[in-house]
């Protein structure tokens, strides 16, 4: 946990099962995939008062709850209660497991603490101070722990406070046991590092345990209590009750006949966008056409959701824009400040980084190739996905914070949405283009477009400035619609955002620039083709017969040369003019649209609709010998949430069409609600993507980004 502020303090959990026999024990500490957890999952979090985590390691559970009271100059005061319960087959057997909690507090560059210790040299808290949080004290209860350690040390970052915990281990004997363990060993600062920047409060215990922790604020003089035992119990109580109460009110699954264990889901879906929130500092590294070697920006800050705590564990553009489609049914304001926090990373160009690796613990889980930045670079401004609801909440509300909150984001959308069109318009008029893709790259049968969020789903295999992407343009549609409405309110001018707007909604101009009568769909165009293979690269002219060959990746070999047309792969970049509400509900078009989409040889699963079309040369397809299929084939939830959003327009529109977009509408919003609870009761998770053939969950998890979207989908909410 950490406050929303610049060199916050941060205090976190570590933990592991002791056997000396096995050496060194293995310490959980960050979300990781790798550690193959059975589960971990937020069961409630409001955002602002309360939370509770439960992790499920192999032999036992942790339960983590927290419950904050607000007071005084520095936000107030909070509690947090761990608990950990043996569970499993062998339940009475892992009573006897040995267990080490380790609680810390780390400071980020500014501000003191130091170890409080009784007259034993037993830890009993940790004093500090920092700018935001004023005077503090922490407490730690009296428990039932067989052995307490501390550590009080300096870490060279938030990034490498497991490795420094391993660096000050030592084995202890258990008091009154034959039994060893490894602990933390005391007061232990590196030659030269006067101060302490880090403390480890570490219990060892047998199942089941439990343990308080209480933080107070110098600046709350007037505790009325102190927030632990059953006055920690009956405020955690009230807040869940609340939690329960709102999460009805809100989203009304109850109602709508779900089961208590489907609401139970639905809930802990929610927390999960909302407990991943995270609060982020630092600089991004951004290359520019001006610039020969990349360039560090200024210092930023950003408050934002995380698509996957274990595997993206930073802000993403195009995934915050559906992070708060959800987000901003729960909490208006936290979306207000989300979308803000975004629109203040804004370059004098009108530009943002879409991948925001902001401080060292974001950059620890990054990639090498995908720290740089180019700011010739797009990603789809999804934003103005949830800012027709809030734009339309906040017309009705005649509040006055609402008109000087649309004031502000005026000004940074009107940048961004110029930018849009300086940077990303096509060759001919009226169109658009993905900049970003890679024309050189021998290994990959289709260039990758990172930049639409759709990575490998097939392009026009040869990049060039003639490329026409109809995704884009159906974004720049929506964009241009909200331009307006927003314009319109606050009295600015607005002729431009709502010409643009009739001229690309327009369906004649859409259909010419993007219907492809060899495929009767919504296409792409291009220098393309579709007979492109990779082979093995041949041997090098200079080799010698038994001389020992470097083993070389595959390299792509084009069958059938390339000429300008549609890219007529069928799937999801076919849909955008349906996604987006751009096709006219008497529209002939709409008609081939629903008959495309019920169509098993094309998207229609029974799970849902997958990405790419069975027909579609690449379905499947790996794009190089090592990289697998991404958006070739799977289900995934942002796209099905669009295409369910559609039906239920389409189905509540008098229309030639209206009663086939009804039927649609009920039976994939079925199915994918099934796909996604089926699969999390199964393993434990929500995930990235669906297979498209079994519906196995793929991919990262959990991945409770935009796959959480399917509360709005039980909610039917798609406004």
């Amino acid at each position: 946990m950490k406050t929303r502020s610049i060199q916050s303090a941060v205090v976190g959990l570590m933990w592991s099962t002791q056997s000396t026999v096995q050496g060194l024990p293995n310490i959980r500490h960050w979300c990781n995939q790798e550690d193959k957890l059975p589960r971990y999952t937020w069961l409630a979090h409001d955002g602002t008062h309360f939370g509770e985590q439960e992790i499920m390691d192999q032999t036992f559970i942790l339960r983590t709850g927290f419950v904050k009271r607000s007071g005084g100059e520095h936000g107030g005061d909070w509690t947090a209660s761990i608990r950990a319960l043996p569970y499993g087959k062998k339940e009475d057997t892992n009573k006897k497991l040995l267990v080490s909690l380790l609680f810390y507090v780390a400071l980020d560059g500014q501000g003191f603490i130091k170890e409080k210790l009784n007259k034993h040299g037993q830890m009993i808290g940790i004093e500090g101070e920092t700018r935001e949080l004023g005077h503090f004290r922490l407490t730690f209860t009296k428990s039932s722990a067989l052995q307490y350690n501390f550590l009080s040390t300096w870490s060279p970052g938030l990034h490498v406070l497991l490795e420094t915990v391993i660096k000050n281990m030592g084995v202890f004997q258990l008091h009154k046991a034959s039994q060893r363990y490894f602990g933390v060993i005391g007061r232990n600062l590196p030659e030269g590092q006067p101060e302490v920047n880090f403390i480890a409060y570490q219990v060892t215990f047998q199942l089941p345990y439990e343990l308080e922790i209480v933080f107070e604020s110098g600046s709350n003089t007037r505790h009325p209590n102190s927030l632990t035992g059953s006055i920690f119990a009956d405020e955690f109580k009230k807040y869940y009750k609340e939690f329960d109460q709102k999460f009805e009110r809100v989203f009304g699954l109850k109602a709508k006949g779900y089961t208590e264990d489907e609401v139970i889901k639905a809930k802990s879906i929610l927390s999960n966008m909302i407990g991943g929130l995270g609060y982020f500092y630092g600089k991004s590294t951004v290359q520019s056409r001006f610039n020969v070697e990349p360039v560090k920006y200024w210092h930023a800050a950003l408050y934002t959701g995380v698509p996957s705590r274990s595997f993206f564990p930073r802000g993403f553009l195009w995934d915050e824009g559906f992070h708060n489609l959800l987000i901003s049914q729960w909490d208006a304001q936290i979306s207000k400040e989300i979308i803000g926090h975004w629109l203040d990373l804004i370059n004098i160009e009108g530009w943002i980084p879409r991948e925001q690796i902001l401080g060292q613990e974001a950059r620890a889980k990054v990639p090498d190739q995908f720290i740089v930045q180019h700011n010739t670079n797009a990603n789809p401004p999804t934003f103005f996905l949830p800012l027709q609801k809030l734009l339309k909440d906040m017309i009705a509300s005649n509040n006055e914070q609402d008109k000087q909150y649309l004031k502000n984001l005026f000004p940074r959308l009107k940048a961004w949405y110029s930018w849009y069109n300086a940077t990303q318009h096509g060759k001919s008029p009226f169109t658009y283009k993905w900049r970003g893709r890679k024309d050189n790259d021998l290994h990959q049968i289709n260039p990758l477009t990172l930049t639409s969020g759709l990575d490998d789903y097939p392009r026009a295999s040869h990049p060039t400035d003639d490329e026409r992407h109809v995704d884009l343009y159906c974004w720049m549609v929506l964009a241009s619609n909200i331009m307006s409405d927003i314009a319109k309110e606050l009295g600015e001018t607005h002729v431009e955002y709502e010409s643009t707007y009739k001229i690309l909604s327009n369906n004649n101009l859409l259909d010419n620039i993007h219907w492809s009568n060899k495929s009767h769909s919504y296409a792409d165009f291009g220098l393309h083709s579709d007979k492109i293979v990779l082979v093995k690269p041949p041997l090098p002219k200079n080799a010698q017969p038994g001389q020992p060959v470097t083993k070389q990746d595959k390299i792509r070999l084009v069958q059938k040369e390339a000429k300008k047309q549609f890219v007529n792969s069928f799937g999801y970049v076919s849909l955008f003019p349906f996604f987006l509400l751009i096709v006219e509900p008497n529209s002939p078009k709409l008609e081939k649209i629903l008959l495309d989409l019920n169509n098993t040889k094309l998207l229609w699963t029974r799970y849902g609709l997958r990405s790419l079309a069975k027909t579609a040369p690449l379905y499947r397809k790996h794009n190089t010998e090592h990289d697998p299929p991404y958006w070739r084939g799977q289900i995934w939830i942002n796209m099905n949430y669009l295409a369910i959003r559609a039906l239920n327009y389409y189905a509540n529109i008098p229309g030639p069409y209206q009663n086939h977009a009804q039927y649609l509408y009920k039976v994939l919003r079925e199915r994918i609600v099934q796909l996604v609870l089926v699969e999390f009761l199964r393993t434990g998770y929500v995930w990235e993507n669906y297979d498209d053939v079994t519906g196995e969950g793929q991919g990262s998890h959990p991945f409770t980004g935009w796959s959480g979207l399917v509360v709005l989908i039980m909610a039917e909410k798609y406004d």
